[in-house]
């Protein structure tokens, strides 16, 4: 941790922020504060509803609620910092806040990443291995794959930001985004930063890449699979793995976008990272609670409950 504050003459970077007018940065203020409550109140819904509704106690929403956990602590790491920017004219970050938003970015979403994957594999027991589906996919296995999520997430973050704090800073320290990330952040060190390039295009790019092939071609077999279910069954099956499909394209497409090819400059990139980190997190809670009557159902029974509750104090 000294070799970092030793030879680093940077104390803290600039961030450019998404626009420089005024007039937009207060209505982009507006706008990320709505969605931000948006996220927190729609996360901690499907969060509540799992935990207290008996009839959701399966593993599908098991795994749906800490999907519903990471993102909301994927959120939080920068986009409190974010909404409060748009009101500053100045908008800085130290080193060692900009060195935790890149940490703490990459542990939830690599956790996160490794939760889709696990949420797939719960869709291909279910749809190709019906009979056996409670036997596999018990509380044990569940809590192998929560713990994975964890594990993985640290592992992906730690092995990019171990070689990150050690980098030498000394100007400049303008960093074109909303929000410190590792592409943006290794450009500004003073050292050749080669190897740590390819580093990160593995570790985060073309993992994502190839996460993203595999579990789009597991959700083509699925589908076809259940083509042979009756017509009740292969709707609602459809309707899930739709479902599944969209949060899996809304996650892994920016940031294959972002990471796969992270040091050639792209304007694109900085609203590209916005999607990532904001406004996928918003979809997830809609995309599952709107197309998915299980789920509505035990919200407006949750929601009776505490009325009903309420009205009898």
């Amino acid at each position: 941790m000294d070799t970092l504050s030793n030879s680093s003459s940077v104390s803290e970077f600039i961030l450019l922020g998404l626009c420089s007018s005024q007039e937009l940065q207060i209505l982009f203020f507006a706008m990320f504060f709505l969605v931000y409550i948006a996220i927190i109140v729609g996360n901690l819904l499907i969060v509540i509803t799992v935990i207290f509704d008996n009839h959701l106690h399966s593993p599908m929403y098991f795994l749906l609620a800490n999907l519903s956990f990471f993102d909301l602590c994927l959120s939080s790491v920068a986009t409190p910092k974010v909404i409060a920017d748009f009101l500053r004219k100045h908008k800085t970050i130290s080193l060692w806040g900009c060195m935790a938003q890149m940490f703490f970015m990459h542990f939830f979403g690599g956790g996160e990443m490794s939760l889709l994957i696990a949420m797939a594999i719960d869709r291909y027991v279910a749809i190709c291995k019906p009979l056996h589906y409670k036997t596999i996919m018990n509380h044990r296995v569940l809590m192998v794959f929560l713990l994975l999520s964890w594990a993985i997430g640290f592992t992906h973050t730690t092995s990019q930001m171990a070689f990150t704090v050690g980098l030498p800073f000394c100007g400049p320290n303008v960093v074109d985004s909303i929000f410190c990330d590792l592409p943006l952040v290794i450009k500004l060190a003073c050292t050749e930063t080669y190897i740590l390039e390819l580093l990160v295009i593995a570790d985060s790019g073309l993992l994502s890449l190839v996460c993203f092939i595999l579990l789009l071609v597991s959700y083509i077999i699925m589908l076809v699979t259940i083509r042979q279910h009756s017509s009740s069954a292969s709707s609602k099956a459809v309707s899930t793995l739709s479902a599944h499909i969209t949060v899996v394209i809304l996650f892994f497409v920016p940031a294959i976008f972002i990471y796969a090819f992270p040091f050639n400059s792209y304007s694109v990139d900085k609203f590209l990272s916005v999607f990532y980190s904001i406004i996928t997190p918003l979809l997830n809670p809609i995309i599952y609670t709107l197309r998915n009557q299980e789920m509505k159902a035990a919200i407006k029974r949750l929601s009776s409950q505490y009325i009903g509750s309420w009205l009898d104090l």
